[in-house]
């Protein structure tokens, strides 16, 4: 059919296939919104007391999820269509996306740590081929790369973590866990190795310091595929993290560890965020700083904060990178500081991004307002450095949310947007629908809300245990407002000539040059390791091994002058060889021997 017709048929089944999900998760996540949890086994693998099964939760929060993940990747579909409709290669593109929808709805309802590692493996490759979709680019082979290995580092510690859980007589399902770590007792530094083993995989999959830079790189692939990457698959690793909880609980070290990855990702990726240049990336090292945020709410054992977090932040930055997607498709450039006066040109594009933006902020009644006033509000007492920190966050994004609206929207035409148009139907249906949905989030009734917490009765608001919380976070949002509408923008090949702003301008626009910190070090151990085990292998296996063949090649070619054809030769060979032998076995006795020769044949002689 595609020989025939083209690449089409291919993204209209997937798309098809995707509707037919979304239509079927919303039924079931109606049936299923007032019903305890439900598992299904399946037993895969039973020898002797070894017993491997694969477990799936049936649950609102599970359904829910799996809600969530057809619905942003069935808008994403149908984006890729007028986003990819010149791409020769669109059929390949919709392939790898169903491979990565099925791995992100399998994590989103599996109940089985086995199964959940084999689909966050899944994720991982199909973030290399999708982040090397134009693999004819040099950078973005490189990128591909980056991002696959960054991840298996992850992945191969998680996996150490499920070997170790499975060694000491835990469950190899989610729902197990909590009751094994209530009543195991082990060593401490036992539970605090757990934790940490489990923690690398998420940390990995969310982006996080000292995992953080795959993000950025993969900014390299297409954009619906950054939709994708941004809002769902970093929320999945996430949700794995959750549901990992219980074991986080064991050690104060996991929990300690937890919140300081969380919290210098928060505030490295917000001020990076600030300095680059490219819309995409500044957005992904705004997902990496929300997604620390998270990290935090679960080492903090708030799992109903980190689930509402993960959900408000899904829909608000697939908004955002719609918008992106269509500021990039109309200008043909990434380069924020080459653009401006879009909103006249494209509105429905303005008015996606402004309200991405206000739902990521902490602005009344946005659902990023909503899921503060749980945390701030939530019955328990919030530490002071933790309040900060939110402050810090909110101030930092909308500082760089301001910035972006500011060069790409605002001010004069540039050469690239001079000539923009809004974009075909194709994009601007599927930004339209969800910047209506991120405008409905607010109106949902808080009890339908409950469903994202395991606990219910957790979710209550009280006061604040810090005085005057509100009005702090909304007046960091307006200082932060402020600072980036009067902060001064910088257009293309622009550089500050104070050395300290250039030095800081640096800084941050190289991530803190954490790359080429790993260059002179994990990286540089790694090739002087490689360059050893290869001279070793060289020069000593091989050397060893080519020694003895050109020792067995010398003698058998000495050898062969002994071959005369003649019968008597032969025999003086083997009477020389035996006798060789003979002196050899028997050197030691020859004294003896000899005494007692001399002493027969002198006995002969007398006789």
């Amino acid at each position: 059919m595609v020989r025939r017709t083209g690449p089409r048929p291919a993204a209209y089944f997937n798309i098809l296939m995707t509707i037919l999900s979304c239509i079927h998760n919303t039924v079931a996540f109606q049936q299923v919104l007032k019903q305890p949890p439900q598992q299904l086994m399946f037993q895969w693998l039973q020898v002797a007391d070894l017993n491997l099964s694969f477990a799936i939760e049936i649950s609102p929060v599970s359904v829910g999820a799996l809600e969530l993940v057809t619905f942003i990747s069935l808008l994403s579909q149908v984006y890729a269509l007028g986003y990819l409709e010149k791409d020769w290669s669109i059929s390949r593109f919709f392939g790898l996306m169903g491979f990565f929808e099925g791995a992100l709805a399998g994590i989103a309802i599996s109940d089985s740590l086995i199964l959940s590692y084999a689909l966050l493996e899944m994720l991982t490759l199909s973030t290399y081929l999708l982040v090397g979709f134009w693999y004819a680019q040099p950078l973005v082979v490189r990128a591909s790369r980056d991002a696959f290995l960054t991840k298996r580092v992850g992945d191969i510690i998680l996996l150490m973590g499920i070997v170790g859980l499975s060694s000491y007589g835990a469950g190899l399902t989610f729902s197990d866990l909590k009751v094994w770590s209530e009543s195991i007792a082990l060593p401490p530094l036992t539970e605090a190795l757990l934790g940490l083993s489990l923690i690398a995989g998420p940390t990995g999959k969310c982006a996080q310091f000292p995992l953080n830079l795959w993000l950025d790189e993969a900014m390299e692939g297409p954009n619906p595929a950054g939709v994708m990457r941004n809002s769902v698959v970093v929320s999945m690793g996430a949700y794995v993290l959750i549901k990992l909880q219980p074991i986080f609980s064991l050690s104060p070290i996991t929990s300690t560890a937890l919140i300081m990855i969380g919290s210098l990702t928060a505030v490295g990726a917000s001020l990076i965020a600030i300095a680059q240049v490219d819309i995409k990336r500044t957005l992904s090292h705004s997902t990496s700083a929300y997604l620390g945020l998270v990290f935090i709410a679960v080492g903090l054992g708030q799992v109903n904060i980190a689930l509402s977090l993960l959900l408000t932040h899904a829909i608000a930055k697939a908004l955002l990178f719609f918008s992106t997607g269509s500021i990039i498709l109309s200008t043909n450039g990434q380069n924020i500081t080459e653009m401006g006066g879009l909103w006249s040109r494209m509105p429905a594009t303005t008015s996606a991004f402004v309200v991405g933006a206000a739902s990521l902020v902490v602005i009344l009644p946005m659902g990023f307002f909503r899921m503060m006033q749980q945390w701030l509000t939530g019955g328990w007492n919030m530490p002071l450095w933790l309040f900060v920190l939110l402050l810090f966050v909110n101030a930092a994004s909308v500082i760089n949310l301001t910035r972006i609206f500011r060069l790409v929207f605002l001010g004069s035409p540039q050469e690239k947007t001079r000539r923009a148009p809004e974009v075909q139907w194709l994009m601007a249906l599927p930004m339209v629908t969800m910047t209506i949905a991120v405008l409905l989030f607010p109106l949902m009734p808080l009890k339908w809300s409950l469903w994202l917490s395991p606990i219910p009765s957790a979710v209550v608001f009280n006061q604040s245990s810090i005085p005057h919380a509100f009005p702090m976070m909304i007046a960091a949002g307006v200082i932060g407002f402020g600072i980036g509408w009067r902060m001064e923008l910088r257009r293309a090949l622009s550089r500050p000539t104070q050395f300290y702003l250039r030095l800081m301008q640096d800084l941050l626009a190289y991530d803190f040059y954490i790359d080429r910190i790993y260059e002179f070090t994990v990286v540089a151990v790694v090739r002087l390791a490689s360059q050893f085990t290869t001279w070793l292998d060289q020069y000593i296996v091989d050397g060893l091994v080519n020694w003895v063949g050109k020792v067995t090649l010398l003698s058998g070619q000495g050898l062969k002058y002994g071959v005369s054809g003649q019968s008597q030769s032969y025999l003086l060979t083997i009477m020389v060889g035996i006798s060789a032998i003979l002196w050899l076995l028997l050197r030691e006795d020859w004294p003896t021997i000899i005494d007692y020769w001399s002493t027969l044949w002198s006995t002969v002689l007398n006789q």
